[in-house]
């Protein structure tokens, strides 16, 4: 009997030293997963501000490669500003008690980043102007580059120096997200709303292109 007690006392102590050694690997492995995890969050993160910049590079460049007449150019302008200006008024139709704190378009854009009100209001104002955040970076980039040597020409003006917009920008610029972007500002302040085309038609962007000329 005592050997019979000694081995199950024996067997007893071997069974929890095994639970015990299952139980750290559990811990470890537990560990490892959230480790795992947490890399590859950060590898995402860091895959998405990498993109984020490359994509803010080549806007840049793309923009500063632009080679228009300064009549062209000007023409232009006139259609960002009066879409930027649009957006700002709008913003702060809908945010009344906001508005010494909205200054500029600027100002909304950083704030809405914090404030989940603000940026509630952006998203109806882009959504109702038919805009998306790829556009607003594509024509603030403009505004930078060229609204300190460029002229705004009012609409009988434009019609008289250039008759197909659409033309122009499709056949002058080549990146496709600043393409874009100027043609629906065309189409708001044409159309007072610019329509969104399936990804499949984007490349061409025959329908984009004759709903402006309509």
């Amino acid at each position: 009997m005592n050997n019979e007690t000694t081995t199950s006392v024996s067997l007893k102590e071997a069974i929890k030293r095994v639970d015990h050694k299952l139980q750290a690997l559990e811990a470890q492995f537990k560990e490892l997963d959230n480790t795992k995890d947490n890399l590859t969050q950060k590898f995402e993160h860091h895959s998405k501000t990498l993109a984020s910049q490359a994509a803010q590079d080549e806007m840049w460049t793309a923009v500063l490669a632009l080679k228009f007449t300064s009549i062209e150019l000007n023409i232009l302008y006139s259609y960002v500003i009066e879409v930027l200006i649009s957006l700002h008024t709008r913003v702060l139709e809908k945010l009344p008690d906001l508005v010494r704190g909205l200054p500029t378009l600027a100002s909304v854009l950083r704030r809405k980043v914090k404030n989940k009100r603000i940026r509630v209001v952006w998203e109806s104002v882009l959504e109702e102007c038919g805009l998306q955040e790829g556009d607003i970076t594509a024509l603030c980039t403009f505004f930078i580059a060229y609204g300190h040597k460029a002229d705004h020409y009012a609409a009988k003006v434009r019609q008289m120096y250039i008759r197909d917009i659409t033309f122009m920008i499709t056949n002058m610029v080549k990146n496709q997200a600043l393409q874009d972007g100027l043609l629906r500002a065309v189409q708001v302040i044409e159309k007072g709303k610019a329509e969104r085309i399936p990804e499949e038609q984007k490349s061409p962007l025959k329908e984009l292109i004759s709903s402006v000329k309509n």
